[in-house]
Parts: structure tokens; C-alpha cells; sequence
């Protein structure tokens, strides 16, 4: 296997995501993914042909083996994926609907996920396996799930800046986690030590106090936390990505004639950013190969499923979309 370029870690989980459209009280069949916001990226960045080790813990149930066969099956190095007999697999469920938010639950207290340990990390980083990694991504997620996981993605970053490695932080603000108060010092902590910072208006908004409706002083904001490039992640309207020193670069979003399923997008856009970081593009091309890849999410049902692999981007890139799912 090729040296491993990006190291990320958290709770890979499994979703039951609604089969038909309508309220979770009355679905009645659900469909198995895999999925967690670190899981996604770490898929999303193998099928651009990057090397990609997973840091983290799943349950010794079935959930736990499919999260780490399919992630095995996608070319993520899950050599530092522990199995942990003494707590579950996390789970969420999620309903499907055509109008409005669809609901989700989770089924994550006391997971293995939320287990993940500082030691977790110093014995991954100690292993000749990441020597020489050149990126870690992490996100907002992990480090409410508990002391312990907070306490592992502070290692994760300390064991990164010490190596060199370029750090990309998603603020991804869970709220059913923990509350703007509890988020925004954390956040601000990591952020000050991050390269690269992704979040939408609202999260940059409850992490800096600046105006959610200004996006140029959200980005001034998040810049002066410490990292050298701000990325606002603006749904529908696209993506800013600001840099010390850097023009701002905004791409609209790329029209997507049906979207199935817009949960993955925002995953997708940071793995496709980091992929052509990586690969030495600039800005706006980082920004450009994001939108495409949140888009190709987007048309399709699942967190990961629409993730392009390297042949279907460069299709992308060049001649366009095959079908009319993209335009």
C-alpha cells in the first residue's frame, strides 16, 4: 500500500437511512450505510486516489465488522480501527423527506466510537504506518462525544503540528452534542492551530460572534483565529474560501437537477478541497474540485455512495456529466 498522505479520526458509524419518503414514525424499511463525517472523508479522498489511514473504535457486533470491511473495501487503512468488546457500534437513524429537514436520531451514547483515547492516537502516531503523513483532518464532532475523544483529538493535532503536517478542521457544531457555549472554546482552541478551517455561516457565527448574514466578516473572523485559509461552506449558494494574503475566491454551486440526499455534501467538499491541496492546486482550484464532489453526493441516496473515484472526476472536468443528474 502506498505511504499514507492523510490521517483523520473519529466515530465511523452505521446509518438506517429511511427507504421511503415520509416521517419516521411510519417508514417501515430502512437501508444500511456507513457513514460519520471523518469516515466520509477518509472514502472520499481514497477514491481520488489518496492514501488515507482511519483512527478509531467500533463495537465487536456486525455493525462494527461492515463499518470496517466496507472502509477496508475503499482503500482506507483501517490498521488503527480498534475493536472495542465493551461498548457498541453507533448508530443513527434517519427518515427521508422531500420537504422540510428530515429527522435523525441517534443511537451513539456511550459507543465505541466515543471511546477513542489519547492513547489511541500516540500508539497510531508511534506506528511506522503514519511516518511521514502529510495531513490530518479533523472535525467538531469528535471532540463532544466525550472527554476522552476530546481529549484524543487534542493529541491527534499536538502529534500533527509536531510532525508538520498540514491540519484542516470542520467545525461541523452538532447541537444534540453539545451547546454553542460548551463548542465555541474548543473550537476556537483547535481552529487557532488548524491550516485550514471549514464551516457554514451559522457554525462560524456561534464559534467568532461575528454576523451569520456577512460572509466576509465571517471569514475575516475565523482568519483571525490563526488559520491560513477560511473555508465557508454556503449550501446551495456554493463555497468562499479566503487566504492570508489571497484574493477571495467564490465558486457557485454546481446545479444539481434532482438532489436525493444532500447529507455528505459538505464531507464530500472538504475531501475533494484537500485532495487538490494535496496535489499542489490553488485556491480556487481546491475550492472548484470541492463543489464538484459535494455535488456528485448530493444526486445520490447515502453519505457516501456519490463520491467520485478519479476516472468519474476527471469525466466531470472535462466533458461534463453523463446523465442529466448533473449539469
Amino acid at each position: 500500500m502506498s505511504a499514507i498522505e492523510v490521517v483523520t479520526l473519529g466515530e465511523a458509524l452505521v446509518a438506517l437511512v429511511a427507504r421511503e419518503v415520509g416521517p419516521l414514525a411510519s417508514v417501515g424499511t430502512f437501508e444500511p450505510h456507513v457513514a460519520g463525517a471523518e469516515a466520509n472523508v477518509a472514502v472520499g479522498l481514497a477514491r481520488l486516489g489518496h492514501a488515507t489511514a482511519f483512527i478509531g473504535r467500533v463495537g465487536d457486533d456486525g455493525f462494527g465488522t461492515a463499518i470496517r470491511r466496507h472502509l477496508r473495501g475503499e482503500g482506507v487503512d483501517v490498521s488503527m480501527l480498534t475493536t472495542d468488546p465493551g461498548a457498541p457500534t453507533g448508530v443513527l437513524v434517519r427518515e427521508r423527506r422531500e420537504f422540510g429537514a428530515a429527522e435523525v436520531t441517534y443511537l451513539r451514547g456511550g459507543s465505541a466510537g466515543s471511546r477513542l483515547r489519547p492513547e489511541d492516537v500516540a500508539s497510531a502516531y508511534a506506528s511506522r504506518t503514519l511516518k511521514g503523513a502529510r495531513w490530518l483532518h479533523v472535525t467538531g464532532i469528535t471532540p463532544a462525544l466525550s472527554e476522552h475523544a476530546r481529549a484524543a483529538v487534542e493529541r491527534a493535532v499536538e502529534l500533527a503540528t509536531g510532525a508538520g503536517m498540514t491540519i484542516s478542521l470542520d467545525l461541523n457544531l452538532r447541537r444534540k452534542l453539545w451547546s454553542d457555549d460548551e463548542a465555541a472554546p474548543v473550537l476556537r482552541s483547535l481552529a487557532a492551530r488548524a491550516g485550514v478551517v471549514f464551516a457554514s455561516p451559522d457554525e462560524a457565527a456561534a464559534v467568532t460572534g461575528a454576523d451569520a448574514g456577512d460572509t466576509a466578516a465571517l471569514a475575516t473572523a475565523l482568519l483571525e483565529m490563526g488559520p491560513a485559509i477560511a473555508v465557508l461552506k454556503l449550501g446551495s449558494e456554493g463555497a468562499l474560501a479566503w487566504g492570508h494574503g489571497e484574493a477571495p475566491v467564490h465558486r457557485a454551486a454546481v446545479p444539481v437537477a434532482h438532489a436525493v440526499d444532500p447529507v455528505g455534501a459538505g464531507d464530500a467538499f472538504c475531501a475533494g478541497f484537500i485532495a487538490a491541496r494535496l496535489e499542489g492546486g490553488d485556491l480556487a482550484w481546491a475550492v472548484e474540485i470541492g463543489a464538484i464532489c459535494g455535488a456528485a453526493v448530493v444526486a445520490v441516496m447515502g453519505d457516501q455512495a456519490g463520491l467520485p473515484d478519479r476516472e468519474e472526476l476527471e469525466r466531470l472536468l472535462t466533458d461534463g456529466p453523463a446523465t442529466d443528474v448533473l449539469r
